[in-house]
């Protein structure tokens, strides 16, 4: 940490997360996964799902961390008004991939950035909500076979990674890339810019 410069931790387990922080240069002093329960309440709008969990990860994090500036992102694909699921097994990739193919979809990334004020024990917590808009291909049968067997979508919100083998079946995107793999990062730098935090 360089003197002068806040703590900055990052409240996330995603390495994607970490990776994009340090394209643009910036590299966390600590990384502190919030342990919360992301159910999205019934009739909850994808952006505000995706606003609601990043600011209860800050928080989270933040209550460990007083003296630290604690970002925390959250990242939802939605279909219209329906969440898509992080897909944790093959099945519900699958039947993400099928929903998606053909057609366009948007990409929610919750931003929240909570910081220590110097002259008050308050903190002031800086919020976004960054859409992108993404369309793939009309997927064939084998196409998705050979997405699901390359794993890629383990974990995923929406089943896909961008990033990866997906990028090949989508025809068209709109908005930020980076907010689509994880974190929009002209809206970190903007944020952290001001607190020292980045160039």
């Amino acid at each position: 940490m360089s003197p002068g410069r806040p703590t900055f931790v990052l409240a996330s387990a995603s390495p994607r997360r970490l990776e994009l922080l340090a394209r643009i240069g910036v590299n966390p002093d600590a990384v502190v996964p919030a342990d919360l329960d992301e159910t999205p309440a019934t009739g909850e709008l994808p952006a505000l799902y995706a606003e609601r969990v990043a600011l209860e990860k800050a928080r989270a994090v933040g209550a460990a961390h007083p003296e630290a500036v604690v970002l925390a992102a959250d990242t939802v694909v939605a279909v219209g008004r329906r969440i898509l699921p992080k897909a944790e097994d093959p099945v519900t990739a699958r039947a993400c991939l099928k929903l998606l193919s053909g057609r366009r979809h948007r990409v929610f990334g919750g931003l929240a950035v909570l910081r220590p004020v110097s002259d008050t024990a308050e903190r002031q917590m800086h919020q976004r909500v960054v859409q992108s808009t993404v369309t793939f291909k009309r997927l064939e049968e084998r196409e998705i076979d050979l997405y699901i067997d390359s794993s890629d979508w383990q974990g995923k919100a929406g089943g896909y990674a961008i990033q990866g083998r997906a990028e090949g079946m989508i025809r068209f995107i709109s908005g930020s890339y980076s907010n689509v793999v994880g974190l929009p990062l002209f809206e970190v730098r903007q944020i952290l810019r001001p607190l020292g935090l980045a160039d």
